[in-house]
């Protein structure tokens, strides 16, 4: 097993019940939200109270959406990054669980599964999509290559970059000039300059990361440090400006990386990789800064039933647009 707390706070764990929660974002009131496989996300009041906000949605095959990364809107409904089997989209959902196409279709091609939804602080809309491999675990690969970003902007959507390696969590800095992307199975960070046209220009490769780091959840901090989770090896990852990477904080199971990195050398990696994680964190994916002073840490968790909170990491994020 190895260790690291850089933060040096004890891990606390919030929520209970919860069905795969692997994204996670904060109020300014204190409630946290999270995906929900159920169809929607659960809410975690600040009270400690829990509410599944969830809908039918007779356009997916499954009749539920199958909820991965989201956002939520200036009138407290939500993006939702459908990740089905075979399909995905993005579809809107309101509180009351009205649930409504957002996008499915991009250049009359149907989306495949959806990583993610974040929405800047220009009120642009951009949308992840890992890989158009089915099954998507073929994209878990070295080689993998067809990973794309899209942008909504005034009712139009648009491949803004393409030939990512399955991408995963984007951000954009408050100021919109920058966005920044995880790509999991080439195991870099990107960033893109924006232009006044919502473009992606400048295609910079920001970060690489070491064996056993596969860069899945990012957000960034008022300090200018960018924070990235590893599925696999449950690493907390802080990016300095100048792209430097140091572990803040891993508990992980030194044989279960070991397995998972000889698949992935071997172009041999599948689900049963990460299906399971036999370590004390179950396999942490997405991160948003939160609480009082905006300086708590939560984790979501794939494998878990609840999430992972850091409190008073001594860093404050950027207050997402929805705050």
């Amino acid at each position: 097993m190895s260790s690291i707390n850089l933060f040096e706070k004890e891990i606390e764990h919030v929520g209970i019940g919860l069905h795969r929660p692997e994204c996670v974002l904060t109020q300014r009131n204190g409630d946290i939200y999270v995906s929900d496989f159920r169809g929607g996300v659960t809410q975690i009041s600040h009270t400690g109270e829990q509410h599944l906000l969830a809908g039918k949605c007779a356009d997916v095959k499954e009749g539920i959406l199958q909820t991965n990364g989201f956002a939520i809107k200036g009138d407290d409904s939500f993006l939702i990054a459908h990740l089905g089997a075979e399909e995905g989209g993005v579809f809107e959902l309101t509180r009351e669980g009205q649930v409504s196409p957002f996008l499915q279709t991009i250049g009359g091609i149907d989306l495949p599964p959806t990583n993610f939804v974040h929405i800047d602080h220009q009120a642009r809309i951009w949308i992840t999509v890992s890989t158009r491999q089915q099954p998507r675990a073929k994209g878990y690969s070295p080689l993998c290559n067809d990973g794309f970003i899209i942008l909504v902007e005034n009712n139009n959507a648009t491949v803004v970059a393409d030939g990512i390696g399955y991408t995963n969590e984007c951000w954009v800095t408050p100021d919109g000039k920058f966005l920044y992307a995880n790509a999991t199975f080439t195991r870099e960070l990107f960033r893109w300059d924006i232009t006044d046209s919502g473009q992606l220009i400048n295609k910079q490769l920001f970060a690489t990361f070491r064996e056993g780091t596969f860069p899945d959840g990012l957000v960034g901090d008022i300090s200018g440090n960018l924070w990235v989770t590893s599925i696999i090896s449950n690493r907390v990852i802080r990016i300095s400006p100048n792209g430097a990477c140091e572990v803040y904080l891993e508990i992980s199971d030194d044989t279960h990386i070991a397995n998972a990195e000889k698949a992935y050398q071997d172009y041999a990696m599948g689900r049963e990789h990460l299906g399971s994680n036999p370590a004390q964190l179950k396999n942490i994916s997405s991160l948003a800064f939160g609480g009082k002073h905006g300086d708590d840490m939560y984790l979501g968790c794939l494998l878990d039933q609840r999430i992972i909170k850091i409190p008073s990491t001594g860093f404050v994020g950027h207050k997402p647009v929805h705050w």
